[in-house]
């Protein structure tokens, strides 16, 4: 056992030693386990950012490639992790993150979906050192195997995805929040230089806040509008769902070609990706026949559902609300018989008869500057069409 469990020795043994010293901070045992994460998987990728991790991010990301595995969040040895203060953030990531250790380094706690797993306590602090529990090897290596073996849940319904969706975009928002408020970056491809062109170009008193949240909304549904499109021949990222937005909406378009790029904002690639990955386990034809069966169509009807779960507050602020197709139909007969009976237009709203009004002519001496007649229809019918949430701001 001692051979097969060597790394998780070598650990021990490391936390112990910076342990002795009796200075070390929570960042100090980061390092070691960075080095355990990585010797006791394979194939992955081990990333502790301290950068992202000021704006609100998990301690470690593991990644296969492109694509997220789980997260870590590590507090310092001998922490209680049931401390009311942690309470809000552990809350937070379990309800974004569906793949979580949270540890002190000596006990890791397994969640998915937001649910306990299991928990491991692999060693703990005797006076001034850190004694291995050895008994809990064993236990440790199946519960990282089952951390790196995870599999999305799979999606079939609006309701399930917007919930998941939402938790995520909320996390988003918040960590793009707290980035602005760090006022640490002022490159022009920064969270910080985008808002500056927001405020230039849209709304010039837009709050830190509001921003991001106009920000993650974006992104999380432009995931879903690319994915509409998706023929699922290939693993869904952020770089194939710059690649899916409608050309119909080339707003959308043009943003998603900076997520995709290589200048996204370090601070929040890691969501941008995980939101991403989501949709590998969505079943969108589902979703589309769930839409179809009530006439309605994902890419509109959807965003209700999703900003209902998102921010209910924000839905009736904003006035999110679908008519039913029943009082469509009534208003568009209502309004059909006025125009019959009132206006005097036999066909109502297929009329297609003009005026032509003589506008008031001006002259130059003998000469008419304006006498061409004007061709106006009898009556004109305005819509309104839903904006992408970042394109909010121009109206």
């Amino acid at each position: 056992m001692a051979k097969e469990f060597s790394e998780i020795s070598e650990y021990i043994s490391e936390l112990s030693r910076i342990y002795k010293i009796g200075n070390a901070t929570e960042q100090t045992y980061r390092g070691a386990l960075k080095q355990l994460l990585e010797k006791t998987t394979s194939g992955l990728t081990v990333t502790n950012e301290p950068k992202r991790i000021d704006c609100g991010a998990p301690d470690y990301i593991v990644m296969r490639g492109e694509i997220p595995v789980g997260y870590v969040e590590a507090k310092i040895i001998d922490e209680d992790l049931s401390a009311k203060r942690h309470k809000e953030q552990f809350d937070r990531y379990k309800n974004s993150l569906n793949n979580l250790i949270i540890t002190d380094y000596l006990t890791f706690r397994l969640f998915e979906n937001g649910e306990p797993i299991t928990s491991v306590t692999i060693a703990k602090t005797v006076n001034n050192s850190i004694e291995a529990d050895k008994s809990q090897f064993e236990a440790f290596k199946a519960l990282i195997n089952y951390f790196v073996g995870y599999q999305g849940q799979g999606i079939q319904t609006s309701v399930q995805l917007s919930k998941i969706m939402a938790a995520k975009a909320r996390l988003m928002a918040n960590i793009i929040e707290n980035a602005l408020n760090s006022n640490e970056n002022t490159d022009s491809n920064s969270l910080e230089g985008q808002l500056q062109g927001f405020r230039e170009v849209l709304i010039k008193d837009i709050s830190n806040k509001d921003f991001a949240d106009i920000y993650a909304q974006t992104i999380a549904y432009g995931m879903f509008a690319a994915n509409l499109n998706d023929a699922k021949t290939e693993t869904f990222t952020r770089s194939k769902a710059a690649q899916l937005i409608p050309h119909s909406n080339p707003f959308l378009r043009k943003f998603f070609q900076y997520i995709a790029g290589y200048d996204l904002d370090g601070r929040i690639c890691w969501i941008v990706d995980d939101l991403a990955d989501l949709f590998n386990y969505v079943d969108i034809n589902a979703i589309i026949k769930e839409f179809s069966k009530a006439d309605h169509d994902p890419i509109i009807h959807f965003y209700e559902t999703f900003l209902a779960e998102y921010d209910p507050n924000l839905r009736r602020s904003r006035g999110v609300w679908y008519t039913p197709k029943p009082v469509v139909q009534f208003i568009v007969r209502a309004v059909d018989d006025i125009l019959k009976k009132e206006f005097n237009l036999a066909q109502g709203l297929a009329d297609s008869s003009y005026l032509t009004p003589q506008p008031p002519l001006q002259r130059r001496g003998d000469v008419a500057l304006n006498d061409t007649k004007k061709l106006l229809h009898k009556f004109v019918i305005l819509c309104a069409t839903l904006p992408s949430p970042l394109e909010r701001g121009r109206g």
